[in-house]
This record gives structure tokens, C-alpha cells and sequence, in this order.
């Protein structure tokens, strides 16, 4: 066999769950990489060229050149990125080889006077660390922020459904006040939307500023620039990203670093939904609809998993794996820069490309429970021993003496308790009729509280 397919490739991203990863390509693959170089390193061409104290650039004629160096970067092919990677096998060094296929495309274009303009008093992290943000902040806003608001969005619709459906809660395991199934949903809709205003806040830093961070050769060559209002200039208008102001050699990474968390605390939180929703499918509150052909076990014909939950939920844990070293390992490195954070970041869509695949399965997953209502019930019939605490609450309001002991002698004795169990207990209660009829009218299926506006 030859090339890398899905069934061939090494990693389930981009073998087994291709199909939901491959949009990641564009902007975390090797290809994706040297493209954003090529956009980076020809944007600031241009930056340098609209330079009024630039002299050697003041001969282009920059009508007519711009459109066709940027549409070196926006027609960027495989070919091109093959060439680019030929050129590396000699050069050895990755950056190099992208600044030498530009510099062939302009001697081709007519442009050689102009070519050591390309790459001018740059190291390579001031291509990397503007690129990496640039190509992370377009694969977060098209593809990772819109695949985790849409599943959001899903969980919401089912929340405000399920509002008024009253359900035994569980606390510690064990039958706990009454609580609701749409309520339930909304804990995590709240926390998730917390987490997105968060992530959807986050500025994209960049580093720029030349070989250890001081602009000293650009210094050097043109001293009436102001450098860094430059710099600043350009990471902002040019590529939409925000200037680290004191750096090394490379980022210091703290705002990647955030990101990751923020992911982090994401996953976390819907970790802990598909770890609920699956326990309320072992307790027959959700049942899964059935599709044909589909098969549950090998063994057991009449198994339907709960796969798509279980399959989420091992993905966000890869995912946090991978973003918990990423975010503890590249705010650190020696003196200057070490090449540590290089082979790292070249990971960067990994972690994202198991949050897609996430996403899709906790979408299929919600799209095949059905609320099983009568279990539901059933359970809540079983369990009057929760309206408890709502006796015992009103007997404190009326200074009844010994409340919650009164109540812990009923419901602890091992007795089976029912309506008549506590309808006899309210029958033997020494207070006035009006309390007793308050307390007559409190079962397990009203005894739900109530819920913010949503």
C-alpha cells in the first residue's frame, strides 16, 4: 500500500473519524501550516512596501503587485506545498524553504529587485507565532465555537421541553428531592454558555519582533522606523490578532495557554453531561430509539447501547489530555527559546479534532433519546419518603417541636412509604386542619421548587 487513507492512517482523526475531522485540515495540517507562512510572510511584504521610510521598496508598483502576491497565499495548492517541502529537503530547516519559493515566485513574476524584502530582520517565530494564532483563531471561530454552539443549542431545546417534567433527584446515589428533567439539562446549558462568553472573548496573541524579541536588526537597517508602532500595526490590521509586547525569541504561549484551559473547563462540563445522561439510561429514564440493522451486541441481540454518549465522552477525555500538556508546556521554555514548543504546536489540532468528533457523537446521541416518562413516574411514586423534607420545613414555620427527628423516625424504619404512610403521619400531626390540608396536597410529582427564567 502507498499514501495514507483513512483505513491506513495511524491516528482515528484522520482515519476511523475523517469524515468529521477533515475540515481541520486547512488549517492545522502541514499544508495548512505552510500556507498560513506564505500569508504571513507576504502580508508583511506589503506592510514593508506601504512604508513610506522603506526606500528600497518605493519603486513597486503596488496596484498591480499586491493582488498578485496575495494570490500566491489564496490559491495556495498541493503542488505549491509540494514544492515548498522539496525545497526543505535541502535547506533542512522549514521556514527557509517557504521564504525561497517566494523569492522563486517573484524572480518568475519579474519581481527579483524586490525579493530580500522577503523575510527582512525576521527570525522564524515571527512567522510561527503570528501564523499558529492566525490559523488557530480561524479554525476556533469556523469550526470549533459553531460545533459546540450548535450542540449547546440542542441541550437547550431539550432543557426548556423537559422544564415541567418533575424527576426524583439523586444526591449521593440515593433518592433526594424531586427536582426537573428540563432543569437538570439547564445546569449545563448555564455552565456551557458561561464557558462560551469566556471562549469567544479570547484575544489571538502574536509574537513579533525580531530575532530575540527587540527589533534589533530592523533597528539596525532603518532607525527612523518606529518599530514597534509598526509591529503593532501590522499584527493587528494585517492579521487580526494582538501584539505580545515583551517576548523572547518565541510567545510566551499564556494566551494559548488560556485557550486550552477554556476548552478544558468545556469538555469538563460536558464530560460530567454525558456521564448523566448515560446513568439516566442505565436507570430507564431516557430510552434510545431504535434503527434497523443497527446492531447493539455481538452477543446480546437485544442490547442498544448507549455508544454515542460513551464515544464523547472518551474523545473529551483524549481531547483534555492533549490540551492539559499544551497548556502546560508551551508557557515554558530555556532562556531565549528551545525547539520544544515547535513539535508541540504542530499538535495543536489534535485535541480539536477529538472535540469534533465529541460534538457529533453527543448530537447523535441526543437525537436518539426519548424521555420515558412512565419510569420516571414510577420512580417518583416509589420514593414519598423526599417529601420529607417539605414536611418537616412547614412544621419548623409553625414551631412544631422536634420537626425533622419526627420526620426521621417515619421514613427511616424500613417501612415501604406511600401516600396513605404519609397521609396517616399528617392525620396524627397536632396542628390546626388548614396546615394539614397544605401538607396533604405535597407528593413527589409537585414537591419540584422552582426554576430561574430561561
Amino acid at each position: 500500500m502507498s499514501g495514507v487513507t483513512p483505513l491506513t492512517a495511524i491516528g482515528p482523526i484522520d482515519g476511523r473519524y475523517s469524515d468529521k475531522t477533515s475540515a481541520l485540515s486547512k488549517f492545522f495540517s502541514e499544508f495548512g501550516l505552510i500556507s498560513y507562512r506564505v500569508r504571513v510572510e507576504i502580508e508583511y511584504f506589503i506592510a514593508l512596501a506601504e512604508c513610506d521610510e522603506i526606500k528600497g521598496l518605493s519603486g513597486l508598483n503596488k496596484a498591480e503587485t499586491f493582488p498578485i502576491l496575495r494570490s500566491w497565499a489564496t490559491n495556495f495548492s498541493e503542488e505549491d506545498a509540494k514544492r515548498v517541502k522539496d525545497i526543505e529537503k535541502v535547506t533542512n530547516h522549514d521556514l527557509k524553504a517557504v521564504e525561497y519559493w517566494i523569492k522563486e515566485k517573484m524572480t518568475a513574476a519579474g519581481l527579483t529587485q524586490y525579493s530580500e524584502f522577503i523575510h527582512f530582520a525576521l527570525t522564524s517565530q515571527d512567522i510561527n507565532n503570528t501564523c499558529i494564532p492566525l490559523s488557530f483563531k480561524e479554525g476556533m471561530t469556523q469550526l470549533i465555537v459553531p460545533s459546540y454552539e450548535s450542540l449547546i443549542k440542542e441541550i437547550k431545546t431539550l432543557a426548556v421541553q423537559w422544564m415541567d417534567i418533575p424527576m426524583l433527584a439523586h444526591t449521593h446515589g440515593q433518592p433526594a428531592t424531586p427536582t426537573r428533567v428540563g432543569k437538570e439539562f439547564y445546569v449545563f446549558v448555564d455552565r456551557l454558555e458561561r464557558q462560551m462568553k469566556t471562549l469567544k472573548g479570547q484575544a489571538y496573541e502574536a509574537k513579533f519582533g525580531g530575532a530575540t524579541g527587540g527589533f534589533n536588526a530592523h533597528k539596525v537597517a532603518f532607525p527612523s522606523v518606529n518599530w514597534i508602532d509598526f509591529a503593532n500595526q501590522f499584527v493587528i490590521e494585517k492579521l487580526g490578532l494582538v501584539r505580545e509586547q515583551w517576548t523572547t525569541q518565541i510567545s510566551h504561549y499564556d494566551n494559548i495557554a488560556d485557550i486550552c484551559d477554556n476548552l478544558k473547563r468545556i469538555n469538563t462540563i460536558l464530560l460530567g453531561f454525558c456521564k448523566d445522561v448515560w446513568q439516566y439510561i442505565s436507570m430507564n429514564y431516557f430510552k434510545q430509539k431504535i434503527v434497523a440493522n443497527e446492531v447493539g451486541s455481538s452477543a446480546m441481540p437485544h442490547k442498544v447501547n448507549p455508544i454515542d454518549f460513551e464515544n464523547a465522552e472518551g474523545n473529551l477525555g483524549v481531547a483534555n489530555a492533549l490540551l492539559d500538556h499544551l497548556s502546560s508546556k508551551l508557557p515554558i521554555s530555556r532562556l531565549q527559546r528551545d525547539l520544544t514548543d515547535s513539535t508541540v504546536l504542530r499538535n495543536l489540532g489534535v485535541p480539536l479534532g477529538h472535540i469534533l468528533i465529541s460534538m457529533s457523537s453527543l448530537k447523535r446521541g441526543l437525537n436518539k433519546i426519548v424521555l420515558n416518562q412512565q419510569a420516571i413516574e414510577a420512580d417518583l411514586e416509589d420514593n414519598w419518603a423526599v417529601v420529607a423534607e417539605a414536611i418537616q420545613t412547614i412544621l419548623r414555620r409553625e414551631a412544631y417541636p422536634n420537626p425533622y427527628e419526627a420526620l426521621k423516625k417515619l421514613t427511616r424504619t424500613g417501612e415501604k412509604m406511600n401516600s396513605d404512610v404519609m397521609k396517616r403521619f399528617i392525620d396524627e400531626l397536632e396542628v390546626g386542619q388548614s396546615v394539614k390540608e397544605e401538607l396533604y396536597v405535597i407528593t413527589p410529582f409537585n414537591y419540584i421548587g422552582m426554576v430561574p427564567k430561561h
